[in-house]
Parts: structure tokens; sequence; C-alpha cells
């Protein structure tokens, strides 16, 4: 018997030290609580915090809910991301414009925003918590948590 192929996804904010992590921190954890089994991971459409480790307010928000992304380091989107990976959301429409001006001739991921898995935000941004404090924080893990398990729920269904 031939197993289904991972399905691989990957998450793109500006820095990849806020939104992007906690988005692959959500899907991994939802996946796994649904017995999924997920390639994920976060990269940014900038380069300034290549191998930084994600914003400690946001390894703070996903330890309150059991979660260690202190091993995660920030990369930068690459063409070869498009070939790798069957979707590819964006956290904002400005991160959406620039991934699809950046998607190689031939790109094989599907690429839209990351809340458009939530039907009643469809079009809408994931909110950027990097100015904000804590209280942002846990206000981008909502939706980013929302948007995993509406993810979820689609990849699970037959």
């Amino acid at each position: 018997m031939q197993s289904s192929p991972v399905l691989s996804v990957l998450f793109v904010c500006l820095g990849n030290i806020c939104r992007s992590p906690l988005a692959e921190a959500a899907l991994r954890e939802t996946a796994g609580a649904a017995g999924l089994s997920l390639l994920v991971d976060s990269a940014g459409t900038g380069s300034w915090h290549i191998g930084h480790p994600p914003d400690p307010r946001a390894r703070a928000e996903a330890a309150r809910h059991g979660i260690d992304i202190g091993s995660y380091r920030a990369r930068q989107v690459t063409p070869d991301d498009f070939l790798r990976f069957d979707r590819i959301y964006a956290l904002d429409r400005s991160n959406l414009s620039d991934l699809q001006k950046l998607a190689p001739a031939g790109a094989t991921a599907q690429v839209a925003l990351l809340l458009d898995a939530v039907p009643a935000l469809a079009g809408q941004s994931v909110a950027d918590p990097y100015h904000g404090d804590a209280a942002h924080f846990a206000q981008t893990w909502q939706e980013v948590t929302l948007a995993a398990r509406h993810i979820v729920d689609v990849l699970r269904q037959p």
C-alpha cells in the first residue's frame, strides 16, 4: 500500500521572526494533534533577520501554549521554495505581492493569503505584532491558530 504524499506548507511574513514562526508553530501543533503529517516551515521576504531566533515576544506567546520555538531560525524565501512547497501562505497583502513577484517561471506552489483559509476573514492580513506588546502577539496567535484549524479541517476531509 502506497502512502499519500506529505503536504508541504510555507508561511511567509516580512522578517520571519513574529507572525510566520507563530503560524508555523500553530500548524505543526494543530496538525500533530489531528494525526496529520505535514512538512511545515516559515520564511521572510526580507533578509535582515536571517539566522536570528524568533522575537522574544513570539517565543513567549508560543510558550504560553506549551510550544517551544526557540530553535527556529529566520531565513529568507528562495525561488526553490516555490517548487519545494505545495502551499505558500503570505501573512499579509504586501508579502503576497512580493511572493507573486518572486515566483519563478514554472512555480508549482499555490500562493495565497493565510486568512483566505478562514472564509469569514478571506482577504484580510494577519495582525503584525512587531510594534506592539504581548496582547498584540496573543491576537496574532489567535489568528494563525484559527487559520491552522481551518487548514487541518480541509485536509481531513475525504
